[in-house]
């Protein structure tokens, strides 16, 4: 069953979860006044301890060389730990189901992924962060059945996030807004796969934020904690023939609560070689260190973060 084999693929995270002794609680995704949500399809600037569980994209790819038009599924769970104040490692895994059009489904968990990130600078009067770090898929982890790759890709990163709270009381309306962002090289290690570039952006506009600290409006209360947002994820081969660029744009929400965090966008391709349809992916962000404030939200080793 998928659920129980992504159960079994997760034994790794969980096993992570278990180290943590002190107490002090650090404030999740928060610079300055702005909390910056923990985004579906990029990857947040914060280096703090996160669990997203599941994460369940749906869509099809396109047909191309001797092979149909795939629906395929994916159900994904990550964990993030902070190891030492503002450096955190991270593992994730993907549960994959295929179903080619006309063929049997194939499924299978894709490669495990490990990823560092540090805040290399922030500042909490302009709402602003900037991190740096990276990710590595380690080739030949998943299943031959779903096609994962038998090499490893390394991708070095930077990561942003910058909130409009400091801008004049005229443009008050415009203060809710926040864009954060992602740049990372793709590099395979094996020389005939290309080279890309990754990038991805979302604009968010906060309603908690607007209620807090902007202006409360009374009719907006019953969605106050609701983060419209819109997500471009992109990327673009650099050599050794790779096509063209392919990517989504993602508009949808974030519902926020102090413990979890639900969110749900369309997935919509800029081109057909992205794919065919609009798809759709749901998240489900849990705050652990809001939940288990005794174990979660403050780094293992170096003391209490700022």
């Amino acid at each position: 069953m998928p659920f129980i084999r992504l159960i079994a693929g997760t034994a790794p995270i969980a096993v992570l979860a278990l180290f943590s002794l002190t107490t002090k609680l650090r404030a999740h995704g928060f610079e300055g006044d702005r909390f910056f949500p923990p985004t579906i399809q990029t990857e947040d600037p914060f280096a703090v301890d996160e669990l997203s569980l599941p994460v369940i994209s749906v869509f099809n790819n396109p047909a191309g060389g001797d092979g149909p038009k795939t629906r395929e599924i994916d159900i994904r769970a990550e964990f993030d730990k902070e190891i030492f104040p503002k450096f955190a490692l991270g593992i994730s895994t993907t549960y994959i189901v295929l179903q080619p059009q006309g063929e049997p489904n194939q499924t299978g968990f894709d490669n495990i992924s490990l990823s560092a990130k540090y805040q290399l600078f922030e500042s909490a009067a302009h709402e602003f962060i900037f991190s740096v770090g990276g990710e590595v898929d380690l080739g030949g982890t998943g299943s031959k059945a779903i096609g994962r790759a038998s090499f490893s890709t390394y991708t070095p990163t930077i990561f942003f996030g910058k909130g409009f709270g400091d801008l004049p009381k005229t443009l008050k309306y415009l203060q809710p807004m926040a864009l954060t962002g992602t740049l990372g090289a793709v590099i395979p290690s094996e020389s005939a796969d290309p080279n890309a570039l990754d990038w991805g952006l979302a604009l968010e506009y906060s309603l908690p934020y607007l209620q807090r600290h902007v202006e409360e409006i009374e009719w907006l209360r019953p969605v106050r904690n609701v983060i419209p947002l819109v997500e471009i994820v992109m990327k673009s081969p650099l050599n050794r023939s790779g096509g063209q660029t392919t990517g989504t744009i993602n508009p949808g929400f974030l519902w926020e609560s102090r413990y979890c965090q639900i969110g749900a966008e369309a997935v919509i391709p800029i081109n057909r070689a992205t794919g065919p349809n609009v798809g759709v992916v749901v998240q489900v962000q849990v705050f652990i260190d809001d939940l288990l404030p005794k174990i979660f939200g403050h780094p293992l080793f170096g003391g209490e973060s700022k």
